[in-house]
C-alpha cells in the first residue's frame, strides 16, 4: 500500500465531514420547509383542536423584548458573537429567548405560547469589527433590561431613560472577552456578530398544536393548585414538599407575591392601595380601578377553554418567518444544500481512498 499522502488525507477529511455536515443541514431544511406545503392552512375563526397550520401578523400581547446587538424591540431573538484567537474561532456570547404573542390572520387572533418551540428565523443582521478593531456602526448593544413591558406609556418610559441606575455585574460578553460589551476589550482577535430577531408586525407561518390553554399547564405552577400532579423534577419537587412541611408555601399568589401581586402596582396604577413602609411614597389608586382591572385580565389572563397555539409531545411548536409560500419555496435551496453536499461527500470519500493507497 502506498504512503498516505498527509495533504490529500486532510483535504478528504475536511470534505467528509464538511459534506456531511452540509447534506444532514440541506435535508433538515427541505423536510421541514416541506412540511409547510404538505398541511393546509387553518383560519383562527374556524380552529378546531389539533395539529394546525396558520399564518399571519405577530402581536405583542403583554410584554416585548430588546434585543442584545441592536437593541430592537421584538418577540423572539437570537444574538451570537464570536471572537477569533489565534486559529480558533470562540463563541463568547449566546443567547435566544422568546416571549409569548398573538397571531392575527384577519379572522381573529389566537395566543401562541413558544415554550419549546424551534424558530426558523434567518439573520436579520450580522456584522463584524474592522481591521482595526473598530465595532460595526450598527452595533448599539442593550445596556438595560432585555423585557420591556407594552403597559408603560411614554412618560413612564422616558422616565425610566433619565434615570440613572446603579452599576451591574459584568455582561456575559463582558467576562468572556475582558473589556467592555461592545468592544474588543481584551481580545486577541476580531469579533463577529449575528443577531437574528423577529419584531412585532412580522409575518409568521406556525405548524403546532391547538389545545385548550387548561392543557398547556405549567407542570410546576399546576402542582401549586393541585397536589395531585407529578412533577416531572424530583428537584423541584422535594422543594415543594419541603416547603408544605414547614408550612412556608403561600396558598396564592396575592399571599406569595404581597404588593406585586396588585394589578398596576410598580408602574403608578395600583388597582387597590397597597401595603407600604409608613416612610414610603404613597401610590395613589387609579380612579377607575374596575377598568383597570378588566384590561389587565384581559392581557394577562387566558380563559381555560380558549385555544392557544403550543407545543405538544406528538407536535412540536415550528415557527418559520414568512408567509407559507415564501417558507416552502425555501424547500428548493433546502434540496440544493443536500445534493452539494452529497457530492463534497462523495468527493472526500474518493480522495481518501486515493491518498491511502488503496486505487492504482
Amino acid at each position: 500500500m502506498a504512503a498516505a499522502e498527509p495533504t490529500l488525507l486532510l483535504l478528504s477529511g475536511a470534505g467528509l465531514v464538511g459534506g456531511a455536515a452540509l447534506l444532514a443541514r440541506g435535508m433538515v431544511l427541505w423536510r421541514g420547509r416541506e412540511q409547510v406545503a404538505d398541511i393546509a392552512s387553518s383560519q383562527v375563526s374556524a380552529l378546531a383542536a389539533g395539529e394546525a397550520r396558520l399564518s399571519g401578523t405577530a402581536q405583542p400581547v403583554v410584554l416585548t423584548l430588546v434585543s442584545p446587538l441592536q437593541s430592537r424591540p421584538c418577540l423572539y431573538y437570537r444574538a451570537r458573537v464570536t471572537e477569533r484567537r489565534g486559529r480558533d474561532e470562540v463563541t463568547v456570547f449566546d443567547e435566544e429567548r422568546a416571549v409569548g404573542f398573538a397571531l392575527d390572520d384577519g379572522s381573529g387572533t389566537i395566543r401562541v405560547l413558544p415554550r419549546d418551540a424551534h424558530w426558523e428565523v434567518d439573520w436579520s443582521w450580522q456584522g463584524s469589527t474592522s481591521m482595526l478593531g473598530d465595532d460595526p456602526p450598527e452595533l448599539d448593544i442593550n445596556r438595560g433590561s432585555r423585557v420591556a413591558d407594552l403597559a408603560l406609556d411614554r412618560e413612564a418610559q422616558a422616565q425610566a431613560l433619565l434615570t440613572v441606575q446603579a452599576p451591574r455585574d459584568a455582561d456575559a460578553l463582558d467576562a468572556a472577552g475582558g473589556g467592555s460589551w461592545g468592544g474588543l476589550g481584551g481580545s486577541m482577535g476580531g469579533r463577529r456578530y449575528h443577531e437574528a430577531r423577529l419584531e412585532p408586525g412580522a409575518t409568521v407561518t406556525i405548524i403546532g398544536s391547538a389545545l385548550p390553554y387548561r392543557d398547556v399547564a405549567d407542570p410546576a405552577t399546576a402542582d401549586l393548585y393541585d397536589p395531585t400532579i407529578a412533577l416531572s423534577d424530583p428537584e423541584v419537587a422535594a422543594d415543594l414538599d419541603a416547603a408544605r412541611a414547614a408550612g412556608s408555601l403561600a396558598g396564592n399568589p396575592a399571599e406569595a407575591w404581597g404588593n406585586a401581586a396588585i394589578p398596576g402596582f410598580g408602574i403608578g396604577r395600583p388597582t387597590r392601595p397597597p401595603q407600604l413602609d409608613p416612610q414610603a411614597r404613597p401610590e395613589a389608586v387609579v380612579a377607575d380601578a374596575h377598568a383597570e382591572e378588566a384590561a389587565s385580565a384581559a392581557r394577562f389572563e387566558i380563559v381555560p377553554d380558549a385555544l392557544v397555539l403550543a407545543s405538544a409531545p406528538e407536535a412540536p411548536l415550528t415557527i418559520y418567518a414568512g408567509t407559507p409560500q415564501t417558507v416552502a419555496a425555501e424547500a428548493g435551496s433546502g434540496l440544493w444544500q443536500a445534493a452539494l453536499g452529497l457530492a463534497v461527500l462523495v468527493i472526500g470519500a474518493i480522495a481518501l481512498v486515493i491518498a491511502l493507497g488503496a486505487l492504482p
